[in-house]
C-alpha cells in the first residue's frame, strides 16, 4: 500500500511534530549550555517561511549584529526625510571614544551619513555608529530607546537595545529568530539601498579594509549582511544570499571561530538552495514572527570564547577572517532543526551539506570613503586612483618568536603615526572608556 495513501500526505511530519513541540516545551525550562551553544535560523526572505531552526528564539547577545539595527534606524530617517545621505555629523569625544574596531577619526571630524553607513558596515566601525545615533536621536541613550521601540514595532519582541554598535552591554539583547525579522524588514522596506550591505570592501586614503562579512565573493549568490563578536556571544552572522529569484536568510549566533560561522551559514543557506525532494515530510515551522520567545537569560559564552584555557594565539587565530574551512568545528555539520527537532530523525531527510561551500575569494573593487563633505565624481575618481595597500593578516605564531606586549604596542603607534587623516589632521589616540550604559568587562571587538 501506498504510504500517502495510508497516513495522508505528510505521515512523517504528523509523527515528528509531536516531537518538536515537546523539545520546545522543555527548551523552555532548561537553561541553555554555553559550551558548544549555538542558536540557527533560515528564513524564505519573500514569504517568512522558517526552513531551519535551532534555538532560534534564545535570549543572544547580538555584538556587531546591533549594527543593523541602527543601518534600519539611519534609512528609515532618510525615507522620513529628517536626513539625506549627504547630511553631515560631527564626531564627537563620545564616539571618539568608542572601542575598537573604529575609524579613528579626530574629535571635530565631519562625516556624510553615507560614509558613516559604508565604514560602519564593512568594517564594523563602532564611532560611526555612535555617529550616527548622536546625529540622528542626540544621544546614544535617546537612540537606543528608539532601536527598542522600533524593534517592537517590527515584531522583534525579544530584542533590547541600549547602544548603536553592540558593544557589551547586559541589557543589549537580541535572538536569531528577531534578527531574521530584521534581515527581512531591511530586504523589503529599503530594496534601493541593498549596496549597504554587501559592499566588498572600502578604500580611506591608500588603505583597503575587506568586509568582514567572509561570504561575500565566496558563496555564490551571497549579499549580505554583518558580522558580530564579542565573548559572551561568539562569533554572529547574518547572511543573506540570492539565487534565481529566491533570497534566504541565515543567522548564526554563537559559533566557536569566523570560519566556524561562516561554513555553518554556507550550509544553512546552501540546505534552503538545494532542499531534499523529502522536504515535505518534514513538521512545518510556520512563519519567523509566529515562533513564540523563550523566557530565559542569555547564555554566556565568555569562558568558553575568551577564558584563561583558551590560549591567545588560539583566540587571535578564532578571530581573523580565516579562509581555512578547516578551521571551524566539523562536528556541528549537522545541527537539529525547530528550536526542537530530533537531529537523527531530521538528518536523513536533509540534503548532504558540502564540505567546501566557500570558493576563493576574487578581485575586488573597493568603494571609496571619506571625510568632509560629498565629493564630486572626479574628486573621488581621483582618490579610488591612489595607490593602495591592504593591510596582511598574518596568522600568529604558536611556538617561538611571539612579540612582547611592549613590542606591540610600539609597532601600534608606528602603525598609528601612519594614518594621517583628511586635511592633514592626525588621529588622536582613543581613550578606552566603556560605552554608555551598563557594561560589563566582557573582552570586545567589532567583526
Amino acid at each position: 500500500m501506498d504510504i500517502n495513501s495510508r497516513f495522508g500526505k505528510r505521515p512523517l511530519g504528523f509523527l515528528l511534530a509531536p516531537l518538536a513541540l515537546g523539545a520546545l516545551a522543555l527548551a523552555t525550562v532548561l537553561p541553555l549550555r554555553a559550551a558548544n551553544a549555538m542558536a540557527l535560523i533560515l528564513v524564505d526572505a519573500e514569504t517568512g517561511k522558517v526552513l531551519r531552526a535551532e534555538n532560534a528564539t534564545y535570549p543572544w547577545y547580538p555584538a556587531s549584529t546591533t549594527k543593523l539595527m541602527t543601518l534600519y534606524m539611519v534609512l528609515s530617517a532618510i525615507r522620513d526625510q529628517r536626513i539625506t545621505p549627504d547630511t553631515l555629523f560631527t564626531v564627537s569625544a563620545n564616539a571618539s571614544e568608542q572601542s575598537p574596531t573604529k575609524m579613528g577619526f579626530p574629535v571635530g571630524t565631519q562625516v556624510t551619513v553615507d560614509n558613516a553607513i559604508k565604514t560602519m558596515m564593512v568594517k564594523s566601525a563602532n564611532d560611526m555608529a555612535v555617529l550616527l545615533a548622536e546625529g540622528i536621536g542626540g544621544s546614544v541613550e535617546a537612540f537606543g530607546r528608539r532601536m527598542t521601540e522600533t524593534a517592537h514595532r517590527l515584531g522583534m519582541t525579544e530584542s533590547n537595545f541600549v547602544n548603536p554598535n553592540g558593544l557589551p552591554d547586559d541589557g543589549q539583547i537580541v535572538s536569531a529568530r528577531d534578527l531574521a525579522i530584521l534581515a527581512r524588514a531591511l530586504i523589503r522596506e529599503f530594496p534601493q539601498y541593498n549596496d549597504y550591505w554587501h559592499v566588498p570592501a572600502i578604500k580611506y586614503g591608500r588603505r583597503v579594509v575587506r568586509n568582514y562579512n567572509p561570504l561575500l565573493g565566496r558563496y555564490a549568490g551571497a549579499d549580505g549582511m554583518k558580522t558580530g563578536f564579542i565573548c559572551s556571544s561568539g562569533f554572529n552572522l547574518v547572511a543573506t544570499a540570492t539565487r534565481g529569484n529566491r533570497q534566504l536568510i541565515a543567522v548564526v549566533l554563537g559559533a566557536p571561530t569566523s570560519a566556524a560561522r561562516a561554513q555553518k551559514a554556507a550550509e544553512l543557506l546552501e540546505s534552503g538552495f538545494n532542499r531534499s525532494p523529502f522536504a515535505w515530510l518534514l513538521p512545518a515551522l510556520g512563519n519567523v514572527n509566529a515562533l513564540a520567545p523563550i523566557e530565559a537569560a542569555p547564555p554566556d559564552l565568555k569562558d568558553d570564547m575568551c577564558g584563561p584555557h583558551r590560549k591567545r594565539h588560539a583566540l587571535e587565530a578564532a578571530m581573523a577572517d580565516s579562509a581555512d574551512l578547516d578551521a571551524g568545528d566539523s562536528n556541528d555539520t549537522a545541527a537539529a532543526d525547530g528550536n526542537s527537532q530530533n537531529p537523527n530523525l531530521v538528518t536523513a531527510l536533509r540534503a548532504p551539506a558540502s564540505k567546501n561551500l566557500l570558493g576563493e575569494l576574487g578581485p575586488i573593487t573597493p568603494v571609496v570613503v571619506y571625510t568632509g563633505p560629498t565629493r564630486t565624481a572626479e574628486q573621488i575618481a581621483a582618490l579610488a586612483a591612489l595607490p593602495s595597500y591592504e593591510p596582511s593578516k598574518k596568522k600568529p605564531r604558536h611556538k617561538g618568536g611571539a612579540k612582547t606586549a611592549e613590542a606591540k604596542q610600539t609597532e601600534g603607534k608606528a602603525e598609528a603615526k601612519k594614518e594621517i587623516k583628511k586635511d592633514g589632521a592626525k588621529a588622536k589616540p582613543a581613550q578606552h572608556k566603556p560605552p554608555p550604559g551598563k557594561t560589563t568587562n566582557r573582552t570586545t571587538t567589532a567583526q
